[in-house]
């Protein structure tokens, strides 16, 4: 069940994450699972697709980094004002009872995989989080993530100043080299960092979950801007979460990606 016109909602609450990042709490009648997005509207500017970072069965939590007109203009915004949401759509992230599942995540890649972290412990999974960022301020959810049982907590840091320094994937693969093993990985964060996961998961025959983003804008697969070469499929509808050998088909992934009007930007 989603709502596909946008829902007038109240903010009750907003939460200073990083200095980039705030976390916005409001009530919504539909439920969400790990992985699902909405489409946040504000009216007069424009409308954003935005990763759910938790739903308690009553109040969502969306946290929005400020980055373009439509973000920033979210960041004035106060408790008791309105903002309009519709959806949530897109598939979600999947696991057996008693798993033991790698997340790695990768800047606001976080907050959708501590939404995936928190039920799937409820199911006896391990989880081991490789949480990325540039340094230590930029470390999403870090207390969060730290509280939840049977989580491992495993961030990295290009400067050191949190956890491993270096990235995630080396900080993942430096845990299997001691022997851990996985039966699931899920990713969500920067493609280039997913292609590297993508990859690795393929060579060492682990399952994995990946979440491919493009230009999403109706979130109901007609408009085509999400639509991925060559396949055509649209990931506002058969993603944003796949299945690795399906994102192994995607010959655009981790190479490049579609602007607004269908013009190829390559991932850098």
């Amino acid at each position: 069940m989603k709502n596909d016109f946008p829902h007038s909602v109240r903010i009750k609450k907003i939460i200073q994450e990083t200095p980039l990042v705030r976390s916005y709490v409001f009530d919504y009648p539909v439920r969400a699972i790990p992985g699902q997005f909405v489409n946040l509207w504000i009216p007069g500017i424009d409308e954003k697709p935005i990763s759910v970072a938790f739903d308690d069965g009553k109040s969502y939590t969306l946290a929005v980094a400020s980055v373009g007109e439509t973000t920033k203009t979210l960041q004035s915004k106060k408790v008791g004002d309105y903002i309009g949401i519709r959806g949530p759509y897109g598939t979600g992230y999947s696991w057996k009872p008693k798993m033991r599942i790698a997340m790695l995540a990768g800047g606001y890649g976080a907050a959708p995989l501590y939404f995936a972290a928190v039920q799937a412990i409820k199911d006896g999974c391990k989880v081991d989080f490789f949480l990325g960022a540039r340094s230590k301020e930029h470390v999403l959810f870090e207390n969060r993530i730290k509280k939840l049982k049977g989580v491992r907590f495993l961030p990295a840091t290009n400067d050191g100043s949190c956890g491993f320094k270096g990235f995630n994937v080396e900080c993942w693969q430096n845990e299997m080299a001691k022997g851990v093993k996985y039966n699931l990985v899920m990713t969500c964060g920067p493609e280039l960092m997913m292609k590297v996961v993508s990859d690795l998961a393929f060579k060492k025959k682990i399952q994995a979950q990946v979440s491919v983003e493009r230009y999403m804008k109706c979130g109901l697969g007609i408009c085509g801007n999400c639509c991925v070469d060559d396949s055509g499929v649209p990931t506002c509808q058969k993603g944003t979460v796949m299945d690795n050998k399906d994102v192994r088909q995607i010959k655009e992934f981790g190479v490049y990606h579609r602007d607004s009007v269908g013009r190829k930007q390559y991932w850098k």
